[in-house]
């Protein structure tokens, strides 16, 4: 197919003429052509040959490249030019796999149909060369046009080989904003269970990458829908179709949930802490004596289960502690009548994360019924908090004009005592920020004689 031309990059380029002047052949394959075909920026660009690994790993170091053995019984190999690693693999064909993870061998072919054909999805079996053209076996260019995601084959046999690949369906989905087309779907939907076959870490990469898709909202509607999401987050099933019984709130908990999601920023932590921050609200639901649904203490039972949740799919501490920070504050923004409990409210929440909260707050009453969508007080809980900012008021122990050492000097036991009168100094000038002047501070110790 010669009437689609795409812009390969110097570098890659170079290695499929290396490639095709050595009597091999050699194309641009998957996601870069996909995207190129789309208008989007391809990220990776990577290369398929029939050439063996071995004879890829020869040819390339003998032209002075440094060469990575990335997965030689895969067939793959890096290049690395000017910096950069290319990845090489070589054409093959994947056995069947009992895990429905990884096959259970791998036959290297000098046929590309038969490496195309053990693809996921049609429109990632799309092959490019400037010699030859576009190389499409499987219509993938007919299902980029009509915004389709179609397995290349049976769609059974090619959930089988990688279950990852169910919800990669989903992801692209997302990403792409098209529709699962019915065979596709229909298979998604026969055994979801398969997703248990899959590591935490693999799960983990897919569902960031749908959090932080544009069609969240969509993303994890499907997967509900698709029977899969109970074998991600269990948790979230809990909150569908359950009514909140309360005036503030027109939609269930699941469905509050998506409204979040959608109003937040496509930031990863702040979608997890969207996807996340009612999820305690199914367990401590109560009627009251006015007739409403209540959630005492759900910002903490979601917190607590947020961490159980984040660890048990394996993200980094960084990442847990920020979201769970996040989920146990947001319903923090009323009653700051006084500064010194804004900056109790900033020291907790930690000056980095205040943006997020407050991204996270609008949303979550934009996601309330439409007559309880005020969010001014978010508003003038976060210009207090730019005001204490642009002043450089004082809000942790470190802003202290005087440390330990400064104590130990004024006669200050060493010891826990330091900590404890650091504190008491940090409590007084959240109050009143002018006593915090190390003389003033030192004059506080001695007269009060704390500890001394």
């Amino acid at each position: 197919m010669k009437d689609i031309k795409i812009e390969i990059p110097k570098d890659v380029k170079y290695i499929i003429d290396t490639l095709i002047n050595s009597s091999h052949e050699a194309y641009i394959v998957g996601g870069c052509v996909r995207d190129f075909i789309l208008g989007r920026e391809p990220k990776d660009w990577d290369i398929t040959t029939n050439a063996l690994p071995l004879d890829t790993i020869e040819l390339f170091k003998a032209n002075g490249f440094n060469v990575i053995e990335t997965g030689l019984k895969h067939g793959t190999v890096t290049v690395m030019i000017n910096g950069e690693g290319f990845e090489i693999t070589t054409f093959r064909i994947d056995s069947e796999s009992s895990d429905s993870r990884h096959p259970d061998s791998v036959t290297f072919t000098n046929s590309l149909k038969e490496d195309l054909s053990r693809r996921d999805f049609t429109i990632n079996a799309l092959a490019y060369n400037e010699k030859t053209g576009l190389i499409d076996y499987f219509n993938g260019l007919e299902d980029l046009k009509s915004k389709v995601i179609r397995c290349v084959g049976n769609a059974e046999d090619r959930f089988n080989e990688d279950s990852l690949r169910m919800l990669r369906a989903v992801r692209f989905s997302c990403q792409l904003n098209f529709e699962i087309e019915d065979a596709t779907k229909c298979a998604l939907a026969t055994n979801p269970r398969r997703l248990t076959l899959l590591s935490a870490e693999r799960v983990r990469e897919e569902l960031c990458k749908i959090l932080i898709s544009d069609n969240v909202y969509f993303g994890i509607k499907q997967l509900h829908y698709l029977d899969m999401l109970k074998y991600i987050i269990p948790e979230l099933e809990e909150c569908y179709g359950f009514e909140q019984h309360n005036k503030h709130h027109d939609k269930t908990v699941f469905g509050h949930i998506l409204s979040v999601l959608e109003n937040t920023p496509a930031k990863l932590e702040l979608r997890l802490s969207a996807l996340l921050h009612d999820i305690g609200k199914p367990k401590c639901f109560t009627i009251g004596e006015d007739r409403q649904g209540h959630f005492l203490q759900h910002h903490k039972h979601s917190a607590d289960m947020s961490r159980k949740i984040l660890t048990r799919l394996k993200f980094d501490n960084k990442t847990i502690d920020k979201v769970c920070v996040l989920v146990y504050e947001h319903m923090n923004r009323y009653d700051f009548l006084r500064t010194k409990n804004t900056k109790k409210f900033m020291n907790r929440v930690g000056v980095d994360n205040l943006d997020d909260l407050f991204e996270l707050q609008i949303a979550d009453i934009k996601g309330s019924a439409k007559e309880y969508q005020d969010f001014s007080n978010v508003l003038i809980l976060k210009r207090d908090c730019e005001k204490i900012l642009n002043e450089k008021q004082p809000l942790a122990i470190k802003d202290l004009d005087i440390n330990g050492n400064d104590l130990i000097q004024l006669g200050v036991k060493k010891g826990k005592e330091i900590g404890i009168i650091l504190n008491q100094l940090l409590e007084m000038i959240l109050d009143n920020s002018e006593l915090n002047i190390k003389d003033k501070l030192a004059e506080i110790v001695k007269t009060n004689c704390i500890s001394c």
